[in-house]
């Protein structure tokens, strides 16, 4: 039986191979190139230029005015045992580029050793990064010429109202809610003793109801989803108009004092009253209420149900604010950090169970609490009067407007609470706030009687369209 032949090993041959059946093994030549059974990336291609290093055969030639700075940048890229003059070994000088060349001199002693960190491994395609990105410290200030990644400037909002309606005879009285915006983009404003409904896609003005010489409006609310508008007044009952056919559909008692504040959750309604009171109605019943709500111990001056309608949170004269459920008569949260009125509340469409409020002139405070936990999140003093506050539907952001001393509108990022705006223009406090449908504008009202719409929030990512209210109604009108 034949054996195969063998041979001694050495850095430039591999044992030999078994003759296969049907050929002739021949032995390699001495002069060819054999590279071992490791792998050993190919750094023919290497772009030494790119970093601007010189390659082994021009490195004892390069320019002293360069070399400061190569050796700085080799240190960074391939440790500082690289700068005492070792370059990296290339497939031009050893035929594996490994701990070790691979290939023994004619005494047997190896030629050189490459320190482990010094290999630049270049494979198919080239890199296009630029050089302050592959730097672990920042060469950005130190290097000309070195482009940097433009900063995302921020989101700018106008300072100033792209419309302005005169509202005669709007009420300037902190405890009253006076202007509704609805899901059918129509505005509602109790001017005096009569409500007004402006259409915001055609700036058509309508006359909805008068209330007579011995009664006044106190409030004005949107249903949800209808065109049913809610109207509480000065001698403690709540109307119910059908703003599409200006048509009174009932009105409901239970209140022996004003109703300043009013809050829809699906059919139901919750009226606030000076008398202290909430009163529960569901207005699928003959009954003008069907639960009565007490806790405050003066007037109930804001009213606001969660966006999945199980929590309503109300505030009161008394510097209170309490959160109830569907089926308490007492509150099952009561929150009393605030040192004014609390008018200002709002629910979070974004977090669940996240609510803010505001407090009046001796608190000046933005409060959010986290229902969920029961839990007082943190603390903002806006250095004002808060009389209103809104949430952006389509960004983590809310609006909050604001009576003594600057009468100012804010613009805030959640949770930093950092303002993107603040603006100016009405001259009384301003008392009132809604959002439109789509959530990018905002109308204010104050007692100076204008009513002034602002572009605050971004379009939804779901929508590029403009509001239905943009630049061609650009200019001052009357609502009455």
């Amino acid at each position: 039986m034949d054996t195969p032949s063998t041979s001694t090993f050495s850095s430039d041959t591999k044992p030999s191979a078994p003759k296969l059946l049907g050929s002739t093994y021949r032995r390699p030549s001495s002069s060819r190139t054999i590279y071992s059974d490791r792998f050993i990336p190919s750094r023919s291609s290497s772009n030494f230029a790119l970093f601007n290093l010189p390659n082994s055969s021009a490195s004892a030639s390069s320019d002293d005015s360069h070399s400061a700075y190569t050796n700085l940048l080799k240190s960074a890229l391939f440790g500082p045992e690289c700068v005492s003059g070792f370059q990296p070994s290339t497939p031009e000088k050893s035929a594996s580029g490994g701990r070790y060349s691979g290939r023994s001199s004619s005494d047997g002693s190896i030629l050189q050793i490459s320190p482990p960190n010094c290999n630049i491994f270049k494979y198919k395609t080239e890199t296009r990064k630029s050089l302050h990105s592959l730097s672990p410290f920042g060469f950005e200030d130190q290097l000309p010429g070195v482009s940097h990644s433009p900063v995302k400037a921020p989101r700018k909002v106008p300072r100033s109202p792209y419309k302005v309606l005169d509202a005669p005879a709007l009420q300037d009285d902190f405890y009253l809610n006076l202007v509704d915006w609805s899901s059918h983009n129509v505005l509602a404003v109790g001017l005096g003793n009569c409500v007004y409904l402006w259409h915001a896609s055609s700036s058509k003005v309508v006359k909805l109801c008068d209330l007579g010489s011995d009664d006044s409006v106190c409030s004005v609310g949107w249903a949800q989803r209808n065109t049913h508008l809610a109207v509480g007044t000065s001698n403690g009952k709540v109307q119910l108009w059908d703003a599409s056919r200006c048509k009174k559909i009932r009105t409901m008692e239970g209140h022996r004092l004003r109703v300043g504040a009013l809050a829809w959750s699906s059919s139901a309604l919750s009226s606030g009253s000076r008398d202290k009171s909430i009163l529960q109605r569901d207005l699928r019943t003959r009954e003008d209420y069907v639960s009565k709500l007490s806790g405050h111990k003066s007037e109930v001056c804001g009213l606001k149900w969660s966006y999945d309608n199980r929590e309503l949170a109300s505030g009161g004269n008394d510097n209170r604010l309490f959160v109830w459920n569907q089926h308490s008569t007492q509150p099952v949260l009561k929150y009393c950090e605030h040192t004014a009125a609390v008018k200002a509340i709002a629910w979070s469409p974004h977090l669940h169970g996240l609510l803010a409020s505001g407090g009046g002139t001796a608190d000046r405070c933005i409060r959010f609490w986290n229902t969920t936990t029961n839990t007082h999140l943190s603390c903002m003093d806006t250095g004002s009067q808060v009389c209103n506050l809104v949430w952006s539907k389509n960004v983590n952001e809310l609006v909050s407007t604001h009576g003594y001393s600057q009468n100012q509108i804010i613009v805030w990022r959640y949770p930093t609470m950092s303002k993107l705006a603040t603006l100016t223009g009405h001259t009384y406090r301003v008392l009132y706030l809604a959002i439109s449908p789509d959530g990018q504008t905002i109308v204010t009202g104050a007692g100076d009687e204008t009513l002034r719409f602002w572009n605050v929030f971004p379009s939804p990512k779901s929508q590029n369209t403009e509001s239905e209210i943009g630049a061609s109604s650009l200019g001052r009108t009357q609502i009455r």
